[in-house]
């Protein structure tokens, strides 16, 4: 498994596919997927990624203060943040809002649209990612768009066809949700992650370079896979091959934050999601993300979330 990969395991994401759209020309349409469209499938999550897969004919995408994107079948394009957008078959064209459009099934079944002048057909299936973390420097750091070309994907066979059975399953008015749609949508991210990093110029600098980069990529992948490690910026380093200066240095510019506030960030964040997700002690706990006593991860936790370990699970059980 590669760093990135790594990387984005730690996030924790679920996923699925919901919406099956079916459009003819002219046709024009805003699209803003909240949390509640997920309401369904999973507890309402704090960060979501909206994307659509293209089956059949093309489009463009417009999202504000960006340039058009045009997206054929066989291609998938994801929204990181998000972000509100507009689908149309061709430009100028005035929006109506898909919440207007959505056709729900009475036994239940997945949400529907139907729309168009009666032109040429577009075929679309929507789905989504989602996580209960409010913030990830990764997600935070990529663009408001990103398309993937599915021929290009290492994944492109599984992809393909795990694409073909959540559209599939819509068609029969089942709910394409499984530890298949979760893995398709992981798969995803991954390929649109890997392809648009692939596009940066090498003096451009962020988290994504950090992936990039052999020495910090490697660290990256270090913490993630070892996280319990005690780790120290010097026995990083060492791993990389690297004098402790140069490495220090080098992470801070890429990532944005030194290397062991870094590490203490995504124990603590592993640490929260294990304290809602499973009954380990508070002690078991800190040792899986590297504390020596219970002490000194109570009082981490506490700075970095403002309330004790036995006190967010307590909070938490009762929400």
């Amino acid at each position: 498994m590669d760093s990135l990969s790594e990387v984005l395991l730690a996030v924790r994401l679920t996923g699925g596919v919901f919406l099956s759209w079916e459009f003819t020309a002219p046709w024009c349409i805003s699209v803003a997927i909240t949390p509640d469209d997920c309401a369904r499938f999973l507890r309402k999550p704090a960060q979501m990624i909206a994307y659509h897969v293209v089956m059949d004919g093309e489009l463009l995408v417009a999202l504000e203060g960006e340039p058009m994107i045009e997206v054929g079948a066989g291609e998938i394009v994801l929204f990181p943040q998000n972000d509100p957008h507009v689908l149309a078959n061709e430009p100028g064209l005035k929006p109506i809002s898909a919440g207007d459009l959505i056709q729900t099934s009475p036994e239940g079944g997945p949400f529907r649209i139907s729309h168009g002048g009666g032109g040429a057909a577009t075929r679309i299936v929507c789905g989504f990612l989602a996580s209960e973390e409010t913030y990830n420097p990764l997600i935070s750091s990529l663009p408001k768009a990103l398309k993937i070309d599915v021929r290009r994907a290492a994944s492109r066979e599984w992809i393909e066809a795990s694409v073909r059975f959540a559209a599939g399953e819509l068609a029969e008015g089942r709910l394409a949700t499984s530890s298949v749609m979760t893995r398709l949508s992981e798969t995803l991210l991954t390929e649109s992650v890997r392809q648009y990093s692939s596009t940066l110029a090498e003096n451009e600098l962020g988290w994504l370079k950090g992936l990039k980069d052999p020495y910090i990529g490697r660290a990256l992948a270090l913490i993630h896979h070892k996280l319990s490690e005690p780790w120290s910026a010097e026995a990083l380093a060492a791993e990389v091959a690297l004098s402790r200066s140069a490495f220090v240095n080098r992470f801070t510019s890429l990532v944005g934050i030194p290397p062991i506030r870094y590490l203490t960030v995504v124990r603590l964040q592993t640490a929260r999601v294990s304290l809602r997700e499973t009954s380990k002690t508070i002690a078991q706990l800190a040792h899986t993300v590297g504390y020596e006593s219970v002490e000194a991860f109570s009082r981490a936790f506490k700075r970095e979330y403002g309330l004790s370990p036995a006190q967010w699970r307590d909070q938490r059980s009762a929400q």
